[in-house]
């Protein structure tokens, strides 16, 4: 009877790690001799890397665990479903790119994982899915090494050919992009925030993902989509990403994507739409931005309705052609902001009349890409005035349904009735 319950007692417990972890990889022996689904407690210390872990396990650290790589691998693998990693400092995973693999803090392989509360440091990548579906990353901090090497190290969160997967509440600062989905479908991301990256998320050949209140600051780039369909972008913030070939959001050969509400503010360029068709823009607010909104002839039947063009240099910079975008859905268009002086004299919310923004800065643009340099330059804007003096600007939007803010109209209004009492006061007083 005693050994009975000296075994149910034994597979009951959870595994702890003694308080002197010896250099012959204790932390290792105890995961190959745990029974599986068990948990494994880990203490506040440094604990030797390059970590496999074959069956399911629950592993949980402390404010100062640490699991150190010997920077010639991965410094954990997770080759097991169903396993839990939480509240570690990952470092120093192998950092070669002459490898057959690419290493990281945490690389998972395997389905239904979870990975909370870890800050990976002085690795390649910093978490890899590798075929890897139905896992949650959330509450994980990835910094790269800042040494102004950005190309030569890897991606905060790498999700390859996996799908399915939840990634939220993370904070990636300094890698070389910040989020990177390769021919990953049917993920969801939220809250979270990346910075000084080149591309702070860099999107490929991935379909069907959501992406809801994240942060994208300070990149190079905020956000790349391309060759990716039926995407949905959601109260996302695009700002600060500055720079002549910046953007907040670059859509390339990317269709069908729904972009609502976000924020775009103080970005080289807030959008910039390239061989993409079909795309749904809906309530987002273009503030500040040097160029506000960049369409290329190559993208067509985009739909802008909603959105809140204001204070951008350039609100639309239109290159290589035609228009065939529309400026309005079901009878709503934009709010222009002070570029457009719109009457709304029933005072239903609407412009009476379409407008036309027009801009002749594409001319330089087109002939010459350094005049991208001038757009924080007075002298772009002397420019532009002496073109709409002469009505030489071309078209580059025409909002059917221009939204009018609500009192804008009656403050022309009456600014027109106190000018035409004024004129006539003046005119008396010339007769007399």
């Amino acid at each position: 009877m005693k050994r009975w319950l000296l075994i149910s007692l034994f597979f009951l417990c959870s595994f702890y790690v003694p308080n002197e972890v010896d250099a012959d990889g204790t932390l290792q022996q105890l995961i190959d001799a745990a029974p599986a689904h068990s948990t494994i407690r880990l203490e506040n210390k440094t604990y030797k890397g390059d970590l496999v872990i074959d069956k399911p396990l629950v592993i949980i650290g402390t404010k100062g665990t640490v699991i150190q790589g010997s920077g010639r691998g991965n410094v954990i693998s997770v080759k097991a479903p169903h396993v839990v990693i939480k509240r570690v400092t990952v470092t120093n995973s192998g950092k070669s790119r002459s490898t057959q693999e690419e290493y990281a803090g945490i690389k998972v392989y395997s389905d239904g994982n979870t990975l909370e509360e870890i800050t990976v440091t002085r690795s390649f990548h910093g978490i890899y899915l590798s075929q890897a579906h139905h896992n949650r990353i959330a509450n994980v901090r990835v910094i790269g090494e800042q040494n102004g090497d950005i190309a030569g190290q890897g991606n905060g969160l790498h999700i390859y050919y996996s799908n399915f997967n939840e990634l939220e509440d993370n904070v990636i600062i300094g890698t070389r992009d910040g989020i990177f989905f390769d021919y990953a479908n049917h993920n969801v991301a939220r809250r979270n925030e990346v910075s000084r990256t080149r591309y702070g998320l860099h999107y490929m050949y991935s379909d069907d993902n959501a992406f809801y209140d994240n942060t994208f600051m300070l990149n190079n780039g905020g956000a790349a989509i391309m060759n990716s369909n039926r995407i949905v972008l959601q109260n996302n913030r695009f700002v600060f990403n500055k720079g002549m070939r910046s953007f907040g959001l670059l859509l390339q050969m990317a269709n069908d994507n729904q972009i609502i509400a976000n924020t775009f503010y103080q970005n080289g360029r807030g959008l910039y739409v390239d061989q993409s068709n079909d795309n749904v823009l809906q309530d987002n607010l273009f503030l500040q931005n040097e160029i506000g909104i960049e369409l290329w002839a190559s993208s067509q039947h985009q739909t802008f309705t909603k959105n809140r063009i204001w204070k951008n240099t350039i609100a639309v910079l239109r290159l290589g052609g035609e228009d065939r975008n529309r400026w309005d859905a079901h009878g709503v268009g934009n709010d222009w902001g002070d570029e457009a002086a719109l009457f709304d004299l029933n005072q239903d919310g609407k412009g009476d009349s379409p407008f036309r923004y027009s801009s002749s800065f594409h001319k330089l643009a087109e002939e010459n890409e350094l005049a991208y340099l001038f757009l924080s330059s007075p002298s772009l804007h002397v420019y532009e005035k002496i073109h709409e003096w002469q009505q030489a600007g071309d078209v580059m939007a025409i909002d059917r349904a221009p939204v009018v803010q609500k009192g804008k109209a009656a403050h022309w209004v009456w600014g027109l009735a106190v000018l035409g009492v004024g004129t006539m006061i003046w005119q008396r007083g010339f007769r007399k």
